[in-house]
């Protein structure tokens, strides 16, 4: 059906008054909506991406599983020096992943980034930091069922767009609410969006910040130069932070701690309920896949864990001179690195957008 469904909308295309009005709804739409990413329309193509009802029942289950078993690794990591030298943490990044954030999730907004074909659903990689593109999809999500091509092609197919914004703000109050000890709030929490200064991710950011609003939580954007800790109390400009949504990197955080240290201070405090908190690292690392796939840490998980594991992950290891596992046979990973390299990729552990692989 999917074949068919992809051949018929690319049928439709081939009507230019229908092709050249959706063309023109769609870069009014990209403009209007702020789909700009570093200067350029996000999605400038007619085609999106469809995917079947049953597929996506698989990816939903499958992730459920597989963050079960990252949620195993962050709780066996806290107490457990060896998972973290295999994980690369490092020292400082040990004292930021010690600070208990108040909720119990490793890493409440991410994404597993993986690819789905004919043949296999597999992962790649997981953003366990602080995902973009939540908001930018929703709207992209409207565009599209707006256009005239694909309202034609709703006519023979049923259609239903995927949304994030509202399960992402459910994510935040959901971690608040655990954070104040699981009692509901008096009052509607303040939201502040917190990133560097300057980024191409700002659209977003404008998108959620009008959502959260639109749905009576105030919120704000701002970098951490602009943050005060002051009386138990985080602000911004002397706007109260009761939430904070962290689209700010570690990595890019470490360099400019000392200098604004006000967001580290009030996150230690346990003055502020921070999403995703420094724990996100935990599983951020590339070296992740490293602890899923290995024989050392077949005993944190269950069947159901393990099954998805072998199916989804591609086997992964930290590259040093070890003896391992590869399909259950005994293997010197240099030498075996060696002699297959071809079918190999090395990355860095702690970068991303494809950066040194």
């Amino acid at each position: 059906m999917l074949k068919d469904a992809v051949n018929y909308y690319n049928e439709l295309l081939g009507n230019s008054d229908l092709a050249t009005s959706s063309q023109k709804l769609l870069d009014e739409g990209l403009e209007s909506s702020k789909l700009i990413f570093g200067g350029r329309r996000l999605s400038p193509y007619l085609r999106p991406h469809f995917v079947m009802e049953s597929d996506w029942k698989m990816i939903k289950s499958t992730c459920e599983v597989v963050f079960g078993a990252l949620q195993k690794v962050k709780d066996a990591a806290i107490g457990d020096d060896s998972i973290l030298d295999q994980l690369g943490v490092t020292e400082i990044e040990r004292d930021l992943i010690n600070i208990d954030p108040g909720y119990s999730h490793v890493s409440p907004t991410s994404r597993l980034d993986s690819f789905l074909t004919d043949e296999a659903y597999s992962y790649v990689e997981l953003n366990g930091e602080s995902p973009a593109g939540i908001a930018f999809a929703d709207s992209a999500t409207k565009i599209f069922e707006s256009l005239p091509v694909m309202r034609k092609f709703s006519e023979r197919y049923s259609l239903q767009g995927l949304e994030g914004r509202s399960k992402l703000l459910n994510v935040l109050l959901d971690c608040f609410t655990e954070f104040i000890g699981g009692s509901k709030p008096e009052r509607a929490p303040t939201i502040a969006i917190v990133d560097l200064d300057d980024l191409p991710t700002i659209k977003e950011f404008e998108l959620f910040k009008e959502y959260f609003e639109s749905n009576g939580f105030p919120a704000l954007i701002c970098s951490p130069r602009e943050l005060e800790f002051k009386d138990q109390q985080l602000s911004c400009n002397g706007t109260p932070i009761d939430i904070v949504y962290k689209r700010l990197l570690v990595n890019e955080y470490l360099p400019i701690m000392d200098d604004q240290p006000d967001l580290l201070r009030a996150y230690r405090a346990g003055a502020v309920c921070m999403v995703n908190s420094f724990r996100g690292k935990l599983v951020h690392k590339k070296a992740i896949f490293a602890v899923l796939t290995n024989e050392r840490y077949k005993h944190l998980f269950n069947a159901e864990e393990l099954a998805a594991i072998d199916k989804h992950i591609p086997w992964t290891r930290k590259f040093v001179a070890e003896n391992t596992e590869n399909k259950g046979v005994s293997i010197d990973l240099v030498e075996w690195t060696r002699a297959n390299s071809h079918k190999l990729v090395l990355k860095p552990n702690d970068d991303y957008g494809g950066a040194g692989i």
